[in-house]
């Protein structure tokens, strides 16, 4: 007599045309027992073609079975044929013991094809039959956090805790950790991540740990989680710019630049890193190693702004005028633009003496930044040497406007005025 484990064992040895036939025979010899059995098995196995014929014939005889007809959408789903699987779906019928299973099958293809409105109303459906049921809570969780509605998803995250700290190999702690984290309440997901990384040493876990951390202000802690994902995984490339950035916020500038160097041998084109490796460098005074980072950043991304803006401030400092010019001028032939460029030009050509550009330069910047104190100090003196009486008399009244006993300001109106 063929069996069920017949079928089985033969696929097992690789003997496929003898399982074919012992398929053929179960499915003809009209045992339902034994042709569901197998349907399972070889559903399980991934001989989806057989296990539907199968579950198709048995369908066939009992057209309102609900187990059928979820076996069957399941199968049909792992053939990418969801409209077909959700037809099925739809023919279970509300008192049938499968039906909850149905509506978490039901919401899963609706959420697929992005009816999330439509998805979240099944799975209330579930819950309602089903209040206390893990699976549901968890689905319906899950839902609402790829909507983004975090709050409701924590609380059905807290349900399912009350049981299970796992679901189909998702931690529900890391789950909550990360609905609390997207609300920006960083410290309140801290002690989830702690739970799920208690459970499972996760990297993706270590990481978002590290992050919530960081945003969180607790940057030793930070620097903590990251360097242990570190020490696990040194080619997890996102770690090195939080890592240095964390020890940045803690002073830690040659901490910082080591670890961004490291960063860098694993990320070797990642624009950021190299931008980073420049700020730590002029933190330590390290300004020819700084200009080499920000050019190298720039290299990468020509049109990178923040690197533009930052090397040409470095440059002024320096008083390397023309290279702070070349830095502008490149930028801007990307289509690249900024107001401060007016200002940092104004500075350059001041410093080249060329009187007649920088006052233009000046001009053009005043419109963007005349409230701003530093500028107005800088053009203020600049139309002082030039000496331009009026403009300089009424920069330094406005400055004094907001500081009316300021000294500086004071003096320069009083000797303007007699």
């Amino acid at each position: 007599m063929i069996t069920v484990d017949k079928v089985i064992e033969k696929i097992n040895n690789g003997e496929f045309d003898e399982a074919y036939r012992h398929i053929h025979t179960i499915q003809n010899s009209g045992l339902e027992d034994d042709i569901f059995v197998l349907a399972e098995k070889l559903s399980e196995m991934g001989f989806l073609e057989q296990a539907y014929q199968l579950y198709e014939q048995l369908l066939a005889v009992h057209p309102d079975e609900g187990e059928l007809l979820l076996s069957l959408a399941e199968i049909l789903i792992e053939l990418d044929r969801e409209d077909e699987a959700l037809d099925l779906v739809k023919k279970v019928k509300k008192d049938d013991p499968v039906y909850p299973s149905a509506l978490l099958l039901e919401a899963d293809l609706y959420a697929l094809t992005g009816m999330e409105e439509v998805a979240y109303n099944k799975l209330k459906e579930a819950k309602k039959i089903m209040p206390d049921e893990p699976l549901v809570d968890f689905a319906l969780g899950e839902q609402c956090y790829m909507q983004g509605s975090f709050l409701e998803a924590i609380e059905c995250f807290e349900s399912v805790l009350k049981t299970e700290d796992e679901v189909a190999g998702i931690s529900i702690n890391q789950r909550i950790a990360e609905s609390y984290s997207n609300m920006g309440k960083f410290e309140e997901a801290l002690p989830y991540y702690d739970k799920s990384l208690k459970q499972k040493t996760e990297l993706h876990t270590l990481f978002q740990y590290g992050l919530t951390a960081f945003q969180a202000g607790q940057y030793q802690t930070a620097v903590d989680k990251l360097t242990e994902l570190k020490q696990l995984d040194h080619e997890y490339h996102s770690l090195y710019l939080y890592l240095a950035s964390a020890y940045e916020q803690l002073n830690d500038y040659k901490n910082a630049y080591e670890v961004v160097k490291e960063g860098i041998k694993q990320d070797e084109f990642n624009k950021e890193l190299y931008f980073k490796a420049g700020k730590m460098s002029m933190k330590l005074q390290k300004e020819e190693q700084a200009i080499s980072y920000f050019r190298q950043a720039i290299a990468l991304d020509p049109g990178y702004l923040e690197a533009n803006i930052t090397l040409a401030k470095l440059f002024i400092a320096k008083e390397m005028y023309e290279d702070c010019i070349e830095t502008i001028e490149s930028v801007q032939e990307f289509g690249e633009n900024d107001p401060q460029f007016a200002w940092l030009l104004a500075q350059c050509y001041h410093g080249l003496e060329e009187y007649d550009k920088a006052r233009s330069c000046y001009e053009e910047a005043y419109e963007t930044y005349k409230e701003n104190t530093d500028f107005l100090l800088d053009y203020g003196y600049f139309s002082l040497e030039e000496g331009n009486r009026a403009i300089t008399l009424e920069i330094f009244k406005t400055l004094l406007e907001s500081d009316p006993w300021n000294e500086e300001y004071l003096s320069v109106i009083e000797q303007l005025e007699n």
